[in-house]
This record gives structure tokens, sequence and C-alpha cells, in this order.
């Protein structure tokens, strides 16, 4: 039962019952009602009605079958009933009344033996009993249940081409019945029939579930319409309205409009519950917001709210998403310090959070505490474990736990296994992924399409794409249906083989199966396509992206700008980038830094300048990538001048030329045209200091650039203290051996007498 189910519960149990108001089986509620405490008082009572000389009337055993069945031991009724042969099938049933078939039918229907229900149904219309709407109720509530719901649909419909009339219990059924399978749009005209209808006005419940489903389905503005027609009607609500609405919120990040929220719950009277409080606490703290949680759960306890084992969990479990486990270690002992018995979700959380940290002995014994405190370790647990052995790499660690959790009787589901086989996969070992998955049908657990989604996946990465076809069709003998994560993932695999023709073919295949090829799909392609020169192909796929309706994003520009430029297609690649604002989207960088590039190759520098000018203007910022291609463009072609001004730029913004060669930079020092001036000499300085990653071989300065060298370090020398990288280069065994450079300022007396330059 969900929260907000347990809060209606809650509140329809703290209501009066009115005089002659029917108990749930639709048997009148006795003036002097007899309470049960337990099962054994009410075993004790129908014990004693048993003995009697004289059977008491049917309607006192009733009471008996209906308070058992409202503690949930629905077999035991079932079994009491029979004992009593009121529901002996052999032969025609006397004593019982139509209460006592409703209390029967409802007992089979909470226990999803919906079939058993309308078997009793049937012996009602033959025996000549009248059945009432307790009798349709409680058949409705079972085939939702058991989730038939079309079948509760058709029962429905039936019922009132009957002429008997559905009261609030059959409307809310249905309506709760349709929200949670997703039919939110279907309980909301059943809503608007019950209100055309006119003699079964909905109440606060119908709506309240209507609410709460269009939250916990991200809709809240039609949450919120639904909150306003209601108001409208004069039907006030409640915390549980507030509560659904306050959770939709939190999970779209309002916080303005939770503010709101409850602020008008203060002004309409209406006090926060725990599970207000909860709610607030949970989704703080998965926002990585744990102060502002803190802050809830002492305004909690300032109202008089206690806070119970979901709080506390909620808590820990975000100081553990950010790694504050010792903080959350700490939760956990005031938990115990205020006589809460921690539960299995509170050790797992536990667990998880040393997992992601690392600290898997630790978590180990984590679970071997709650073992030993009597908490049974659940799938969760087990799971939380197993994923971080395999963070760690340690997959045989996660089998381990694997093992260890089928020891204990837990049995592990297709989400475990799927952990297991994406861990080996992870790591490379993709024959013991497979093992895994045959594991899976030894033990009786179906896998799903995901579980060959990891395969396939495993086996592309490995370039295994044989297999990863052979898996792909494996899909379809196993009797599942491929989704679009099965298709990308082959069609990548494909592209990362060289074959992206082949992959191609597939997107006829998707659309055949109802799958529409979204962005990912398209992204894949076209980068195979442009990585294998199959431009033509490419453009083609571009088209049809575009007339496909999708909302195309940069990168997939970027990747058909990058192939065309690299199949030297510099023309066309130019013409995409600059159709970019005409739809919409702005260059970034790697835009600009592609283009330019490609210019660069072509020698078309006064383009790839102008280009390169235009990048600030349009608010974009150069990158280390973007400055060492401009100056590989200008030192390929000979542009050497330019190539030290922009090398002073990037000096300046703190940029590096390690995507330069050798024999590039060291152009710089072999320029004849160099002169004395104290900023060419910071510049040859600032060369020669990049030159030192590359070990240079000193053979390559010219005999004047060396001479440069020697007054610019003396000069310098004088006029500022060097910097670290020229310490560097002087104190190397390349310039020891091969230059020698006199120096005179004292603080290279340490360096070895000067040679002159060979």
């Amino acid at each position: 039962m969900c929260g907000i189910a347990k809060l209606q519960v809650k509140r329809e149990r703290g209501r009066p019952k009115q005089p002659n108001e029917e108990n749930a089986d639709g048997s009148q509620a006795s003036k002097k009602k007899r309470n049960f405490n337990s099962l054994d008082d009410a075993l004790n009572s129908f014990n004693h009605m048993v003995q009697s000389r004289r059977l008491p009337p049917i309607h006192h055993f009733n009471k008996v079958f209906a308070s058992i069945a409202k503690m949930k031991h629905y077999s035991v009724a079932i079994s009491l009933i029979r004992r009593l042969d009121f529901l002996d099938f052999s032969r025609d049933v006397g004593k019982s009344d139509i209460y006592t078939f409703n209390i029967a039918i409802n007992c089979f229907c909470n226990l999803k033996k919906v079939n058993f229900g309308f078997s009793l149904f049937g012996k009602i219309m033959k025996l000549g009993y009248e059945p009432n709407i307790w009798t349709f109720n409680a058949l409705i509530r079972g085939l939702c249940i058991d989730g038939k719901l079309a079948l509760a649909v058709r029962f429905f419909d039936e019922i009132v081409k009957k002429g008997l009339q559905p009261d609030l219990i059959t409307y809310g059924t249905m309506i709760n019945g349709l929200c949670k399978t997703g039919e939110t749009r279907t309980a909301i005209l059943l809503l608007k029939d019950m209100e055309q209808v006119g003699s079964c006005q909905p109440d606060i419940v119908q709506y309240n579930t209507i609410i709460d489903s269009l939250c916990k389905d991200k809709k809240v503005n039609e949450a919120f319409k639904i909150f306003s027609d209601m108001t409208e009607k004069g039907i006030m609500p409640d915390v549980v309205t507030y509560n659904s609405l306050i959770h939709g919120l939190c999970n779209l990040g309002q916080w303005k409009e939770v503010k709101r929220l409850l602020r008008e719950m203060v002004s309409r009277n209406i006090s926060l519950d725990a599970h207000t409080f909860n709610i607030l606490v949970d989704k703080f703290c998965k926002q990585g917001m744990v102060t502002e949680a803190e802050e809830v759960l002492e305004l909690m306890i300032q109202r008089g709210v206690e806070p119970d084992v979901f709080t506390f969990n909620a808590l820990m479990n975000g100081y553990c998403l950010h790694g504050k486990i010792e903080v959350g270690r700490r939760v956990l002992e005031l938990m115990i310090q205020r006589g809460m018995e921690a539960d299995v979700i509170t050790y797992s959380v536990l667990i998880n959070g040393y997992c992601l940290l690392g600290q898997v002995d630790e978590a180990m014994r984590v679970l071997e505490s709650m073992i030993q405190r009597g908490v049974e370790p659940n799938v969760v647990t087990y799971r939380a474990l197993m994923n971080g052995y395999c963070l760690l790499g340690k997959v045989d660690g996660a089998r381990r736990v694997l093992e260890l959790m089928i020891q204990r009787g837990v049995e592990p589901d297709v989400v475990t296994y799927n952990s297991l086989m994406n861990g080996y996969c992870l790591h490379g070992k993709v024959d013991e992924a497979r093992r895994v998955l045959d594991l899976m049908a030894c033990q009786g657990c179906q896998p799903n399409v995901f579980s060959y989604n990891i395969l396939i996946n495993g086996y592309s990465k490995s370039k295994r794409i044989e297999e990863a076809l052979s898996c792909f069709r494996d899909i379809y003998q196993k009797g599942f249906i491929p989704d679009k994560i099965t298709y990308n993932t082959l069609m990548g695999g494909l592209c990362h083989v060289g074959k992206p023709l082949d992959a191609l073919v597939f997107v006829d295949e998707m659309k055949a199966h109802g799958l529409a090829p979204d962005l990912v799909t398209y992204s894949t392609l076209l980068h195979g396509l442009c990585k294998s020169q199959h431009i033509d192909e490419a453009l083609a796929l571009f088209k049809m992206i575009e007339c496909s309706g999708l909302r195309t994003k940069i990168v997939l520009h970027n990747t058909l700008i990058d192939g065309l430029c690299k199949a030297g297609k510099v023309d066309s690649a130019n013409e995409v980038f600059l159709s970019l604002p005409a739809k919409g989207l702005q260059p970034n960088i790697y835009s600009y830094t592609i283009v330019i590039h490609g210019f660069c190759k072509e020698g078309r520098l006064k383009e790839a300048t102008e280009l390169f000018k235009k990048i600030e203007e349009n608010g974009c910022v150069p990158n280390n990538y973007t400055y060492n291609v401009m100056l590989q463009g200008f030192l390929e072609n000979n542009e050497t001048a330019k190539g030290i001004e922009l090398l002073q730029v990037m000096v300046d913004g703190g940029f590096s030329a390690v995507g330069c060669k050798k024999n590039l930079l060291a152009n710089l020092l072999s320029d004849d045209r160099l002169d004395h001036s104290l900023k060419e000499l910071e510049l040859v300085i600032s060369t020669v200091a990049y030159m030192i990653s590359f070990s240079f071989s000193a053979a390559l300065v010219s005999s004047k650039a060396l001479s440069v060298l020697r007054l610019a370090f003396s000069f310098l020398s004088f006029c500022r203290p060097l910097d670290h990288m020229m310490h560097k280069f002087l104190e190397s065994p390349l310039c020891c051996a091969k230059m020698k450079l006199n120096v005179l300022h004292p603080q290279f007396s340490t360096l070895n007498p000067p040679l002159t330059p060979q």
C-alpha cells in the first residue's frame, strides 16, 4: 500500500460510523459491535458460537468472518466459512446469506483468486440470491488487483447497463485501477461521468487518486487543473492532496512552488504530516541539498511530528550519495538510540554508500552486522555489493556475492544478473558475461531484452561483430522484441568495425518494427559513414535526418562538417557551417576549429585567419586545440612570423603548443629573420621552453639563433628573474652538452664554463 493510500485508509478508519451505516460486506452495523483485538480473539469467539447448543444467527458469524478479513487473514476466513459448510459446493447452501458470500468473494479477490470469486458469484445467481453493490465492488476490485483492467471495465459497463447504480466505492475502485495501470485519461473521463450522472458525486478520494497519478506521471500542470476544478466545486483539499502536488513539484525541482504550497497549507489550517516531511527530506537529499533536508527534519521535530524509519533512511541516503558515509553511519546510531529498528533499507543504503566510495570490505562488514541483528538482506542489498565490486573491476568478487545470495535463499532477479553481465562486459570479459546469461536460464530466471543489449554491447566493443549479430538474432528466437537501444548498439558495433553501410540497413528494419530512429541512431550512423569516407551516403543520411522532423543538434552538424573536411570537401563543409544560424543553431568552438583546420590543410590561411578572428566576436572562446590548429597552419605554410606572434598570445593565455610537430617548432629557431629586440628575445626563449618538452636536438638550431639565445639569457637575467621553465631549460642535459651558454648573471654561476656553439 502506497503512502497516500495509507493516509486515506487512516482517515477513513478515524471517521465515526453512522448509526445505520453498512459494514464492508454490506451488512448492517450493530449498535453493540464486538471488537476483536487479535486473530486468536476472533477464533475463540467463533469456536464459542460453534460449540453453543443452538447456533447463533448468521450475522453473528459474519461479524467474525469480516473481522478476520479486515486483519488480512483471508485464507483463515475462507476456511472457517467452509468449516460450517456454508460454502460446500457439493450441495445447496442453506444457512449462508448474501453477506457471507460477499465476505468470501472479497477474501478470494484479495488472494488474487478472482476466478474463485466469480465462481461464487455464479453460485449466488444459481441459488436465487440477489447480489448487491458490495458483491460487484469486490469483484471489480479483484479484477483490478489481478491486473485484468479490461475485464473490470467490461464488468462495470454490464452493471450499469443492467440498471444497478455504482456507488462511490465502485467509481473509486475503477479510478484507482485505471490510474495504477497508466490509464489516467480514462480515469478523468470516468470522474467527469460521475459529475454528469449526478446521483453519485465524486469526493476528495477520487480527486486525490487522479491528482496523485498525474503528479507521478510528471503532469503537474494537469494535476493543478484538476485541483482547481475540485476547489471550484466546493471540495476542499486535504493533506493527501497537497502531499501529491508537493511530491510532483519536488520531482520537477520547482522549489518555489513547493514553498508556495506549504504556505497555502498553513493558511488553510492543514497540518503537515510525517508523509509531507518525508517527501521533502527525501527529495532534498536526492538533489544533494542535505542542509535543507536537515532543516526540514529540525522543523519536523519542532512541530511535534515524530520522524520515522523512512525519514532517517532518506537522510542517510542523502549523506551516502554525496560521500558523507560517516555522517550516514551516525544517523544509523541515532536511530538505534531513539529505539527505532533499522530495516533492510537502512542497511542497504549504508552498504551502497560504502560501495560508491570503493570501500567494499566495509560494506561486507555492514552486511555481516545486519545478518547478526536478524535483518535479512534482500536483492537490493546484494545488488549494491555486486555493483561495488564491479566498479572496482573485481567482477569475480561480484560473482561470489551472487553465489552467497543464492546460498542464503534470496532469488536473484533479472536486474541482478544484468548488473553482473554488465560488469564483465565493461572489463572486456564478454565470454564470462555469456556464461552468466546461461546461468540465468539454469536458475529459472528469464532474461530480458536488456540482458541481450548488454551482450551485444560487449561483443561490439570487442569487435566481435558476428557474435553480436548472432545475439541479436537470439532476441527474436526467444520471443523478445528489440528496442532502440538494441538497434543503436548493434549499429554502433558495425560502424566500429568499419561497416557503416551494413548498419544503415537496420534503419528500415527499425521502422518496420514501429521504432522511430532517434538522434542517437543518426549520430552513430553519420559518424560511422564519415569516418569510413562514405561521404555521399553521409550527405543523403543528413538530408533524411532533416526531413524526419527531428530537432538536430550542433554535434550532428559538426560530425558532417568534420567528415567533409577530411574528405577534402572544405567548401561544402563551410556551406554547412554557414547554414547553422539559419537553422537556429549557434556554432560552438569545435565547429570553428574543424573548419579552420580544413582551411589550413588546403593552405587557405587568409580564410582560416578571418574565421579565427570571428570566434570571439561571435561569443566563443578559442581553446588549446584551436590555437594549436592555427599555429600548425602558420608553421606548415612557412608563416613563421605569424606563428611566433600567435605563440606569444598562447603563452600569455596559458596555452601550450603540445599539438604541433617537433620540426615545425624547430623552424622557429632556424629562421634567420629574427632580430635582437627584447620582444623577439622573449618570444624566442618562450619557443625554446616549449621545445624542451620534445627533447629536440640542438643541431636543428641555427648558429645565429643560438647567439640570440645567449644574448637573450644574459640580457633578460638582468631585467627580471627567469621563470621555472627557463631554469629547466638552462639546467637540461641538452643545453649543457650542446650549448653551454655564457650567462653573466651570478645566479647561473653553477653552470659549466661557456663553449662556442657548434
